[in-house]
């Protein structure tokens, strides 16, 4: 080995120690006649010293020679250092170098590499190898191997086999888009990249193995955001012979378990909340329940009263700002514009103060007496001292607009703290969604969900009125991971197929293989899927998981580092059986 000693791992204890280090020069500090180097690796910085009047001049010369990110090898002594630096592990020590030498030189970086950079994003993703060697990028990787490795042993301690699944596997038309793979040997034929195991880990179960999971990449062909990237890392668990309270058990048991491991952090039991009451009161079905703001409906107190805003609307509906009566009409009129934006989508803001002297002022009190105002805030519990913001309109666009303005108000007002954690399981989903652009039924979730066993006989004549037996975890705000209770029986699953707009034919030439192995003898299962990445931006206290993958793409979903996607070469699509149409250009 070339050095001795890590970087990070020198304390007083080693004085007078003879060690080799190896590194990257990080800066260097030249005082005329002390020259002091710090040295990096991943696990920490070292300070090196060199004094004029000690060393040999062919030793300082060399240092001076000497640039950023160059590699080194030292050896030398352990001393203690005469001004000690306490916001380092090595802060007492420093080594007195007796030999460098330089393993290979270096360009000066393109940013600092150093924990506060110079380098905006794109500069930073086109060098993300220097990007990782920089404090904070790498100390998210090591959080993400930590929460890696953690899982393992708690999925092992319960019984659980890794079992990998297939990367080229059949494009399937359910989901978000297939990535493709054109075949070389089998001319017009395709494989597609996996958006999930899903048809794999349940094949399992059909093979006995009953408690499977898998760390595993996953991709999909889809517009990106913070939280998505095309290709990214799924926690994928199957179990047999359960129930969906087996499931939530097991694996909200692996989330504590992660919590308690990684940062310290003892969760108490998550509570149930059914996608109807997520909905009503809180516009969305991943609420962040880290504060309150649940909605309150006015219908009943608010029409009828001559404001045609609210006499026309399918729903009127508020929520109580604590403590903001004395927001300035500056203030109110920025939030009336926030809501207004095309992403949030309501028309209007009607505000309601509750002053601290009892009195109410509004922007409608020409239709709201004082009385009826005090009937607003008695339904919503505002107390003297509070704002009610309230929305109205069509239903659904309200609700979700309403969410956007309840979670802003708790950003705005400090109370959506990245320290504190509210976990909490979504339950009872509609098994089915309509979608009147193309007149048809498509699965919530994937179409080998199963029915709530109470709703079964609802398929035929109410199909729209089931509900799932299915599950979402949420923290803070934040969909970590969901899943359901499979369909095990051919012709439950035949059902469901054809409910979803399938002949036998498709159903048969797309998932054949899964229906034909429900006739071998298949048991009872379920199972669910952690976004990892998420899981990973969620205790690093990041809204990105970009910052957590060792190389992301950006939000075009290029890989600026290697220049990905790019073109191939005229051979390879002739081996490949593919013809480029020539673009037109205007």
């Amino acid at each position: 080995m070339l050095r001795t000693h890590t970087c990070g791992e020198l304390r007083i204890e080693n004085k007078d120690a003879q060690v080799s280090l190896c590194g990257w020069v990080q800066r260097i500090r030249d005082k005329g006649g002390m020259i002091w180097l710090d040295l990096r690796d991943r696990y920490g910085i070292t300070q090196l010293s060199f004094d004029e009047s000690r060393d040999d001049a062919a030793l300082i010369e060399q240092v001076r020679q000497l640039g950023r990110e160059f590699v080194i090898q030292v050896q030398g002594v352990v001393m203690e250092r005469y001004a000690k630096n306490d916001k380092i592990p090595t802060g007492a020590i420093e080594i007195k170098v007796d030999q460098l030498t330089v393993l290979n030189s270096a360009k000066l970086p393109p940013f600092l590499i150093e924990d506060e950079t110079d380098g905006g994003d794109e500069l930073r993703m086109k060098y993300r190898y220097l990007d990782l060697r920089r404090a904070p990028v790498r100390n998210n990787l090591m959080l993400r191997h930590r929460l890696m490795q953690a899982t393992r042993r708690y999925m092992d301690h319960q019984g659980f086999l890794e079992v990998e699944t297939p990367v080229l596997i059949k494009s399937t038309p359910e989901g978000a888009r297939d990535f493709v793979v054109p075949s070389r040997v089998h001319e017009g034929e395709f494989y597609a990249l996996p958006q999930s195991p899903q048809t794999f880990k349940q094949l399992l179960m059909v093979s006995g193995f009953d408690k499977y999971f898998q760390i595993v990449k996953c991709f999909r062909d889809e517009d990106l955001r913070a939280d998505r990237q095309p290709e990214f890392t799924q926690i994928d668990c199957e179990m047999s012979f359960v129930e969906q309270e087996d499931i939530l058990n097991t694996f909200e048991g692996l989330v504590k378990y992660l919590f308690k491991e990684i940062k310290g952090i003892e969760l108490p039991d998550f509570p149930r909340m059914t996608y109807a009451d997520a909905m009503k009161n809180y516009g969305c079905d991943k609420p962040d329940t880290r504060f309150g703001m649940a909605f309150k409906e006015l219908n009943h107190l608010a029409q009828n009263k001559g404001f045609q805003v609210f006499d026309d609307a399918a729903l009127v509906v508020g929520i109580v700002a604590e403590g903001c009566a004395e927001y300035t009409r500056k203030q109110i009129d920025a939030l009336t514009d926030y809501v207004r934006r095309p992403q949030v989508g309501a028309k209007g803001l009607v505000w309601v103060k509750y002053n601290a002297d009892g009195s109410f002022k509004s922007g409608v009190d020409k239709f709201f007496s004082q009385d009826d105002l005090k009937a607003f805030a008695d339904h919503m519990g505002a107390k003297p001292g509070d704002l009610m913001l309230i929305l109205a309109g069509d239903e659904n666009k309200t609700r979700s607009a309403l969410n956007e303005l309840r979670l802003k108000m708790g950003t705005d007002l400090g109370l959506r703290n990245k320290d504190d954690y509210q976990a909490l399981w979504v339950i009872d989903f509609p098994l089915l969604e309509w979608d009147e652009d193309t007149q048809r039924y498509y699965a919530m979730h994937h179409p080998f969900t199963a029915p709530k066993p109470e709703h079964v006989s609802y398929l035929k004549e109410n199909p729209g009125s089931v509900n799932a037996n299915a599950y979402d975890m949420v923290i803070n705000g934040v969909e970590v991971g969901g899943g359901s209770i499979r369909i095990h029986d051919r012709e439950m699953q035949r059902r469901m197929f054809e409910i979803l707009g399938f002949s036998d034919e498709e159903a048969k030439e797309q998932f054949g293989f899964l229906m034909d192995a429900f006739e071998y003898g298949a048991p009872p299962h379920g199972g669910v899927a952690f976004g990892f990445d998420r899981l990973c931006s969620l205790f690093g206290g990041s809204d990105s998981i970009r910052d957590f993958i060792a190389f992301p793409k950006n939000n075009a979903g290029r890989d600026v580092m290697i220049d990905s996607p790019s073109a191939i070469a005229d051979e390879q699509l002739k081996e490949l059986h593919i013809k480029i149409a020539p673009t037109t250009k205007s």
